[in-house]
């Protein structure tokens, strides 16, 4: 018998917080600069004038809110990112599946579900909340009856995680949302699979699983 959404997310949390690679790490980081003028330069030219002021506006809020208390950061960043359009990638990029970069999100000013996730990941990271505690979480979206994808954050590796979506400004726990139930996470660190009867494993090969992830990585180099 398939467990209950509560038990899909207790196992998730359990999993990785049994396997998830190193140490939280509690030193303050200074927040990055991740627009340049090139990147403002670039923008303008093939976006027009909005897309350079998103960029200043993204630069502005991570050193606005850089080493704020974590719980606000991620409201401010949540909603800062869910101000954009929900589209699909065959209307936006003609392609079935395309990660887009923050920079190209910002751009457009429009994605789905994984770019909404993706820029709130960076974001959060150039803002100093440790990596270790952020994972993009595809999960089954019962109402909508398809595959999603929103931002998990662990305050600890054992705490319950808030879920962070671009359906709705509102931060709540995973156990509250009884609408999502996971599939897997991953991060930086490695992919990780939550199946039902209570059974997980790490993929092999961690991120190299995913064409895209690794895609978007190059395209995020400097």
């Amino acid at each position: 018998m398939a467990l209950s959404r509560l038990n899909h997310w207790v196992w998730l949390i359990a999993l990785l917080g049994t396997f998830s690679f190193g140490s939280f790490n509690l030193a303050a980081k200074e927040p990055q600069q991740l627009v340049t003028a090139k990147h403002l330069q670039q923008a303008e030219k093939k976006y027009g004038i909005l897309a350079k002021r998103r960029l200043q506006a993204w630069q502005a809020l991570i050193n606005q809110y850089a080493q704020k208390p974590e719980r606000l950061v991620l409201q401010k960043v949540n909603n800062f990112f869910n101000q954009a359009r929900f589209t699909n990638d065959i209307d936006l990029w003609k392609q079935s599946d395309y990660w887009a970069t923050p920079y190209e999100f910002l751009g457009i000013d429009a994605g789905d579900c994984e770019d909404f996730v993706i820029a709130k990941y960076f974001t959060l990271k150039a803002m100093g909340v440790d990596e270790s505690k952020l994972y993009l979480t595809y999960v089954k979206a019962v109402r909508l009856k398809q595959a999603h994808m929103v931002l998990t954050y662990f305050k600890t590796p054992k705490s319950i995680p808030l879920v962070l979506d671009n359906l709705t400004d509102q931060i709540l726990k995973a156990t509250q949302r009884k609408d999502l139930i996971p599939i897997y996470s991953f991060n930086g660190d490695g992919l990780w699979l939550s199946k039902q009867r209570g059974k997980g494993q790490a993929v092999s090969g961690g991120t190299d699983q995913l064409k895209n992830w690794n895609q978007l990585l190059q395209r995020m180099a400097p």
